[in-house]
């Protein structure tokens, strides 16, 4: 199963003529169907992103709950809970890529809705915080529904649209992200820690069921095998410089986008209390002002996919990297919640356009029977990045002072921006 590094780095020649009637591209079998595949992968990564993300708020009380003492101690070890689901996904998202290309994108939906709303149910019964750690990578290595999506619409949205359709994808987890915080919370204090997780879990079984009932798609395995042939013969056996050094920095963006965002929440409720904020409302504030990085990047993800579709994926790669970099400075020093609030919006806003842009430079580098494998890779940048992200912020945190990752990740996206630049012109 294993491809050689230049089937999927080389450049890919296009055909001189389109595809013949007897042998239609996989997003022409399915253009009857993209438009509600779209709308179904929208939903469930909107209720999957809501029960991930919705135990921030919590997450530190949860981890004093099951045992843990010293607010040093809390602070990593919610940062290696909260991390553990995105290294897990990181780990199987290329597998779950090359596995939707030859077997098609649909049972990947399925298989990660199943596994991620057994698991997240089990989560409200654990113990430990080793056993919160354990079944948090669980749900990484099973899940990934947010991850098949992208693999979905972006292989089956015709390509002139594809930075839209990926753009409405990412509103929906975003609005996962959003509401997630918010349900955090406030569901604990009606149903309790553990009640909630077996509400998330019941919301991704409602994601599931969706998803087998009205997701269709036209997957020939034959002509799968058909296309990847055709591939491979014209593929170049010379791989060059180039072709290298732009995935790779769509890889290290893809990567630097979520590790900018992840960076302050696992630590972000003992810098909200810091701020002056009574224990009484913590949890609460911590899930508004969370919960404003996902509002800003709902009210402009689509809209700069859409442009990205009109003047081109770096353009608008180079200028959100820029502006996400300088807004993260002044979040060190706010010295009242709403703030940091106002801030993580407009963050939210620049970051928006970042992931779509990239997922569609990311489809267009390569074959289509090679799509999965390659937003696999992407999808694994990215939950590199959640994972790094709280592992640095908490660390730093610890060892420099809160304010320090905001300096740290500020100046990694700008870094991220040159980069880009010279990707760009290489």
């Amino acid at each position: 199963m294993n491809q050689p590094a230049h089937s999927l780095l080389s450049p890919v020649p296009r055909p001189a003529s389109p595809a013949s009637p007897s042998m239609p591209s996989y997003a022409e079998r399915n253009e009857h169907h993209w438009k509600r595949n779209l709308a179904v992968c929208v939903f469930g990564s909107f209720t999957t992103l809501v029960s991930l993300s919705m135990l921030l708020p919590f997450l530190p009380l949860y981890v004093r709950q099951l045992g843990v003492e010293s607010t040093s101690a809390v602070i990593q070890w919610s940062g290696i809970a909260f991390g553990a689901t995105f290294l897990g996904t990181a780990v199987t998202a290329p597998l779950w890529g090359r596995l939707a290309d030859r077997y098609g994108r649909k049972p990947m939906l399925v298989r990660a809705a199943l596994g991620m709303a057994v698991v997240m149910s089990l989560i409200g019964v654990v113990h430990s915080v080793h056993e919160l750690v354990a079944l948090r990578l669980i749900a990484g290595l099973v899940g990934g529904y947010s991850s098949a999506s992208t693999v979905m619409v972006g292989s089956q949205a015709p390509r002139a649209r594809a930075g839209w359709a990926l753009g409405i994808l990412s509103t929906g987890a975003l609005a996962g992200n959003l509401v997630g915080p918010l349900v955090g919370g406030l569901l604990p204090g009606w149903i309790g820690i553990r009640g909630t997780f077996f509400a998330g879990g019941a919301m991704i079984a409602v994601a599931a069921l969706l998803t087998i009932v009205l997701v269709k798609e036209d997957f020939n395995a034959a002509d799968h095998a058909r296309h990847r042939a055709r591939a491979s013969s014209e593929a170049s056996t010379a791989v060059r410089r180039t072709n290298y050094v732009v995935v790779a920095a769509l890889l290290i963006t893809a990567m630097m986008v979520l590790l900018a965002n992840m960076s302050i929440e696992p630590i972000i409720t003992v810098y909200i209390g810091s701020l002056g904020v009574p224990a009484g409302h913590l949890a609460r504030i911590a899930g508004v002002v969370m919960a404003c990085s996902a509002l800003g990047s709902m009210l402009t993800a689509a809209r700069l996919g859409a442009l990205a579709d009109r003047i081109g994926g770096w353009n608008v790669i180079a200028g959100c990297l820029v502006a996400t970099g300088l807004v993260m400075i002044p979040q060190a020093f706010v010295t009242h919640w709403w703030q940091l609030a106002g801030l993580r919006m407009v963050m939210g806003m620049t970051l928006a356009g970042l992931l779509p842009s990239i997922a569609k430079l990311a489809r267009s580098s390569v074959d289509e029977s090679r799509t999965g494998q390659m937003l696999g890779y992407l999808q694994s940048a990215q939950f590199s990045g959640q994972v790094v992200g709280p592992l640095i912020g908490g660390q730093i945190g610890v060892a420099l002072g809160l304010h320090s990752v905001f300096f740290v990740t500020g100046s990694l996206l700008l870094a991220c921006a040159g980069l880009a630049q010279w990707a760009r012109k290489s």
